[in-house]
């Protein structure tokens, strides 16, 4: 739909405010000109949904130009704050591909002839990150020869760090979005109402829910709605639906996504289908517990790591730590910001998580916790988007936490 957002709207998100701050990074960092790839500096900047390889060009001084697929350029142009002669189109044609268009612009427009170019580059966990490829960085440089090319992705990921009130209240809606999905599949499964049901189907009840609440996408890379049960629950992180029935005796683990105004919704509750063991219970009240348990421990100040201690110094007392997985969280941000936490990439491993990082009022992250017992053929995930006070934190999904047995 066209933009709408004005300052009133509690959604609005100043992004004029955004560029002039990247470009006074960018000068304090010598840059002429920055190159950006990655779906979330689009989402970060532009505001709009850009899933084609996308360019986003952010001179010194004034507009940055966006430049998209040929096939999907007039609808950006709708969506975005942006005036429509800065949101351009590559083509396969002579003079119209990325290089070409964008170093046209670069030269032309700008008029530059040499400087620094920042862009986007590095490694991630997951697929669609959109760092420059080799081969595009090096049709921009043979494209752009009196440059000198700085990766620069840092500038971007440090402002994204603390989340401004339009972002968390976009979250916000978003993660009441899921748990309207997570409502529709309690009712459909309760009083033997999960018979005959599969997983690929409990994600469709799922989405058609979160769709009615107003949200545009299951976003998830991983699997749109993510679903399992039986032993598959205890596969790990990354569970997209199949068609596999439920079964009485099983657990079923509900991972369900949103979007809202590129905010995604990010939650995950858990279910046994009864008759449930006094093992599973016991595994179930240990999960429960060892979510609870971390929540209450987290505030400004926390790291990764001391959270990390928490977890599996509770772990221990309860005798569960060989089911545990290590890890606490992943980043979240607009769409396609997605797994790392905070913005530096000179962790003791580069572009992992940082486990000394020092968590900031403000900051906001998915508490992603997940137990498995592949002897027991049952595991739980937990996620939710929380953002960090001085105090602890506030979760955003606001579906109780708990594992019943339906």
């Amino acid at each position: 739909m066209p933009y709408d957002l004005t300052p009133a709207s509690p959604y609005w998100i100043d992004n004029r405010a955004r560029v002039r701050q990247l470009q006074a990074a960018m000068a304090a960092n010598g840059l002429d000109v920055y190159l950006a790839s990655r779906p979330r500096t689009m989402s970060f900047i532009m505001d709009a949904f850009c899933p084609w390889r996308s360019y986003l060009v952010v001179p010194a001084k004034g507009d940055p130009a966006f430049f998209t697929f040929v096939i999907d350029a007039t609808r950006v142009a709708d969506e975005t704050w942006l005036p429509e002669d800065r949101v351009r189109a590559y083509a396969p044609m002579g003079g119209q591909d990325q290089a070409s268009a964008i170093s046209s612009f670069v030269l032309e427009e700008l008029g530059l002839t040499k400087g620094r170019v920042g862009y986007e580059d590095g490694m991630s966990t997951w697929t669609p990150e959109g760092y420059l490829s080799h081969y595009e960085y090096e049709a921009f440089r043979a494209a752009l020869p009196g440059f000198e090319f700085v990766n620069s992705h840092e500038l971007v990921d440090a402002m994204s760090v603390i989340k401004d009130a339009g972002t968390i209240a976009r979250f916000r809606e978003a993660s009441r979005q899921v748990d309207e999905g997570h409502k529709a599949v309690r009712e459909a499964i309760s009083g033997g109402g999960w018979k005959g049901l599969t997983e690929t189907v409990i994600g469709g009840i799922a989405a058609l829910a979160m769709r009615r609440a107003g949200s545009v996408s299951e976003w998830n890379f991983a699997g749109l709605n993510e679903i399992s049960s039986g032993r598959r629950s205890a596969l790990g992180a990354c569970t997209p639906p199949t068609t596999k029935p439920l079964a009485a005796g099983e657990p079923l683990m509900v991972d369900l996504h949103s979007m809202h105004r590129l905010a995604l919704g990010d939650h995950s509750h858990n279910y046994l289908i009864g008759p449930a063991t006094k093992a599973q219970r016991r595994h179930a009240d240990n999960f429960v517990d060892l979510v609870s348990t971390v929540l209450g421990a987290w505030k400004a100040g926390s790291t990764p790591s001391g959270l990390a201690e928490v977890m599996f110094s509770r772990a221990e007392a309860l005798g569960c730590s060989d089911f545990v997985v290590p890890g606490c969280e992943h980043g979240i941000g607009l769409f396609g910001d997605e797994w790392r936490i905070g913005s530096a990439a000179d962790s003791p491993i580069p572009y992992w998580t940082d486990p000394d990082h020092i968590y900031a009022e403000g900051e906001m992250v998915i508490c992603a916790m997940q137990y498995a017992s592949p002897g027991d053929g049952l595991g739980f995930r937990y996620e939710n988007p929380i953002v960090i006070g001085a105090g602890g934190v506030e979760a955003l999904s606001k579906y109780p936490l708990g594992i019943e047995e339906v």
